[in-house]
Parts: C-alpha cells; sequence; structure tokens
C-alpha cells in the first residue's frame, strides 16, 4: 500500500470538508466573546471519503451525518440522528452503512439500529491469541529476501450486519438494554487473480497461500467453519450513564455489563455461544471546559460454548462509533497496533487519554472547536482460542512451520502511544484524526486513523 499517497490525498479530501446546515438564527449583534449559538431543526455535516490503495485501487464515496436538535432546548442533545455512509474502492472493497439513533422515536425509550454491508477484499487476519501468533513483517514487505506476498496476513471477507437496540430507564442514571444482531459473514482466501488485473511487475501479487489458507490446512480453522455463516444474537444488559455530554464528557461514568447470546437453532453454527461483556468508562475534568482525562476499560469473554473464528473479532457495546466494531487492534480499540492483531475467546484492554480543547470559534453559521489529545492504549488475550492442541500435531510433519509461525505461552499485554486531533462541529459532528504507535514489532509500526467521534 502507498501510505504516503494515500495519506497525502485523504487530507486534500479532509480539507474539502463543506459542514452544510439548516437552523434558525438569533437576531442580537454578536458579541466579542461569542457565546455558542443554540443549534434547531436539522442540521449537516459531509465528509468526503477519497484515498488509493495499490492493492484495492482507488477509494471513493462520502459520509453524511443528520442531526435534528428540535427547538434546541436540549442542544447539544440531539432529538435524530441519520448516518449515511457509502465509499468503494475499484477492486471491490467498501463501506455502506446506515445508522439512526433517537430517544424521540418512542417515548422513554432509545432506539439504534445500523445496516451494514462491508465486503473486505483483504480483511486482517493475524492468526489468534496475540503474541502466540508470530508475525513476520519481511513476508509481506516486498523486495524482502523473506518476502511471500503483501496480503499474506490478509483474507476476503464479505459481511452483512443488521443491528437494533432499545434502552429504557430503570431508576436514575441506571438503564436497561435489550436488542438482537444478525449477521451474514462469508470468508475466503484473498482473490489474487482479481487483485492482480492492470499490474504489472513487482506490483503483481504471487499466488502464495496466505496465513488463513495455512490455518485450514492444518485444521486450525476448520473446514466447517472455512466459508462463514449466519447467526443472531441477542443482548441484554444494564448501564449506568452520568456523562455530561455524550460526544465528549467532560465528566461523569459510563458503564455496561452485557450478555449476548447465540442460540444454534438461529444460525448455521456447529454450537451456539454465550459471551459476557462488561466495560466501564469514566472522565475527569482537570481544567474546567478545557481539559480532561478519560479512560476504558473493557471484558469480554466467552463464557458457554463456542464462537465459531469468524464470530471471534467481533466486539459488542451498547453503542457504536463507527462500521467497524472488531478485534483488539486498529481505530477503535488499539491505535497504531495491527487491526485484528490480538484475537482470542477472552480479551481485555483499556484506553488511557488526554484531551484538550485549545480553540473554539464560529464559521458558517456553525459552532466549532478543536481538540488535541494523547493515549495510551493496551489489551492482550485472556482466554485462548484453542490452536495448540492443533499446532502440536503439526510439529510431527513440519517442525519448522511450528517454530516459525507459534511461540506459545507468549501472550501478554499490547501497548501503543500516539496523539490526535479533533475538530467538532455542534459538538455532534466531530472529525477525528488519530495516530498511533505499536511498542512491539510483533504489533506492526504505526497507524494513521481519520473518521469520526472520540474513540468513546
Amino acid at each position: 500500500m502507498n501510505n504516503l499517497k494515500r495519506t497525502i490525498i485523504l487530507i486534500i479530501g479532509l480539507l474539502l470538508i463543506l459542514p452544510l446546515a439548516q437552523a434558525q438564527e438569533s437576531d442580537k449583534k454578536e458579541k466579542k466573546e461569542k457565546k455558542e449559538k443554540i443549534k434547531k431543526g436539522w442540521n449537516l455535516g459531509a465528509l468526503p471519503v477519497v484515498s488509493y490503495n495499490s492493492d484495492l485501487g482507488f477509494q471513493y464515496g462520502a459520509l453524511v451525518n443528520l442531526y435534528n436538535y428540535g427547538d434546541g432546548s436540549e442542544y447539544p442533545r440531539y432529538d435524530h440522528s441519520l448516518y449515511f455512509e457509502a465509499s468503494w474502492y475499484t477492486k471491490g472493497s467498501g463501506i455502506f452503512r446506515l445508522y439512526y439513533d433517537s430517544e424521540k422515536l418512542i417515548k422513554g425509550v432509545r432506539v439504534s439500529a445500523d445496516i451494514s454491508y462491508v465486503p473486505d477484499q483483504t480483511y486482517s487476519f493475524y492468526g489468534f491469541n496475540g503474541y502466540e501468533a508470530v508475525y513476520n513483517s519481511a513476508w509481506e514487505e516486498t523486495g524482502s529476501a523473506d518476502y511471500k506476498t503483501r496480503v499474506f496476513y490478509a483474507m476476503k471477507r464479505e459481511f452483512f450486519r443488521v443491528k437494533l437496540d432499545f434502552q429504557g430507564e430503570i431508576a436514575g442514571n441506571f438503564r436497561w438494554l435489550a436488542g438482537f444482531n444478525f449477521f451474514s459473514i462469508y470468508t475466503n482466501s484473498v482473490d489474487i487473480e482479481h487483485l492482480n488485473k492492470n499490474k504489472s511487475g513487482e506490483k503483481i501479487l504471487p499466488d502464495t497461500p496466505g496465513l488463513y489458507d495455512k490455518y485450514i490446512n492444518w485444521g486450525i480453522i476448520p473446514e466447517s467453519q472455512k466459508r462463514g455463516g449466519m447467526l443472531t444474537n441477542f443482548k441484554l444488559g444494564a448501564v449506568f450513564d452520568t456523562r455530561d455530554n455524550e460526544p465528549n464528557p467532560m465528566r461523569g461514568v459510563w458503564s455496561e455489563v452485557l450478555l449476548i447470546g447465540a442460540p444454534k437453532p438461529l444460525s448455521n453454527m456447529e454450537s451456539g455461544f454465550t459471551k459476557l461483556v462488561v466495560t466501564h468508562r469514566q472522565y475527569f475534568t482537570l481544567i474546567k471546559k478545557k481539559l480532561s482525562f478519560v479512560y476504558r476499560l473493557g471484558l469480554q469473554t466467552t463464557i458457554a460454548g463456542k464462537a465459531p473464528f469468524y464470530v471471534e473479532p467481533i466486539m459488542y457495546m451498547s453503542r457504536m462509533n463507527g462500521a467497524y466494531s472488531e478485534g483488539l487492534g486498529g481505530s477503535k480499540t488499539l491505535r497504531g497496533i495491527l487491526r485484528n492483531r490480538v484475537v482470542g475467546e477472552g480479551i481485555a484492554y483499556g484506553n488511557f487519554e488526554f484531551r484538550w480543547k485549545m480553540f473554539s470559534t464560529q464559521l458558517f453559521n456553525q459552532n466549532f472547536y478543536f481538540a488535541l489529545s494523547t493515549f495510551f492504549d493496551s489489551g492482550r488475550v485472556i482466554k485462548e482460542y484453542d490452536v495448540e492442541d492443533q499446532a502440536n500435531k503439526i510439529a510431527t510433519f513440519a517442525p519448522d512451520e511450528k517454530s516459525e509461525y507459534f511461540d506459545f505461552g507468549a501472550e501478554t499485554f499490547h501497548n501503543s502511544v500516539g496523539a490526535g486531533l479533533h475538530i467538532a462541529m455542534n459538538q455532534n459532528f466531530i472529525l477525528a484524526i488519530d495516530w498511533g504507535k505499536a511498542l512491539n514489532e510483533q504489533d506492526g509500526n504505526s497507524g494513521l486513523y481519520i473518521g469520526l467521534n472520540f474513540l468513546f
């Protein structure tokens, strides 16, 4: 991937942001120190999506977020939020998503709904159990003496999701949560022939088995799971929320306990499973309206049954901040660490972040603020996916491959550090630019992420 070219094109795209809005105006003259305008009615934030990947081609599209603030009496809280995203790489990957969130659709109940289709020609796959699955960067680096293919740690995946959640008040700041998810997940080897169209020279990908193919050949990924499957799971839990401002709280607590059940009769899995999810987030004001310290601690583990391999990367939360909510590693979990680097039957993680609102102003009749952040992210597998027994069998006929691909007992915390810039319009539409650096070369090097919203 040409990261430099992709980054430059993305930044150029960001400079083309056109915040459009429809809101009622106040006839009062502006004072020298402008107070934040109370927004009413529908407001629109839009962002072009333009990038380039040498394997996937050009990406083009747009994302749009509509907010309805009603009469403005509860601003910055909104009555309704509608989010649309459509982007497409010329060689077949993309994101197509519709998300709706509202506390006004049903009186006393918050409704969140998501429909997403995410085809991915090179979905990241690094094996299971973190450091116990050895990552060798030379195998995917063109020009390296040990080069295998740029897509060695990848597979093809088509992901379709329907999500519907409801939350209602129990007492005070306690809420109940109930909902369901439907997933249709198709997995296969990377389509090398398709990706090689119109390529020449060093850009041509060799037809070499990737890690996903090897895991199938070794029996770590069962034959019955290698092409994915369909399942429905149900969600039940409790939420405690005292945040002063959802998009970027300065104080409060946001915690939840969820049980996720996926019954076998509503899937084509070999067995059902149940997962426990616990997430705690807390926000502290260090300098009023300016500087805050925030952290998130999370745990997700299987407590009954066994989930198939293609389900293990999926992470469950009461509210999604993006199209992806998968695996430890990447923009929504451990920034700077390879996407899906840390996958197991049980995971634990933490994010610790300082946020500084350095500047606020009004432009195009909208309220803006600019914020800087610095962070430390960490996570690990706490319940292992069953690999070792099968890997020991591999050693009987391919001892070198066992040592090249597995390092049992090596798992520990995966750590990264980084910084970010956030540009918020009317507090809710937040452009996020984060850069993270992995602290262990087994987790990759670094990552640049451009999207929406604070991490939590």
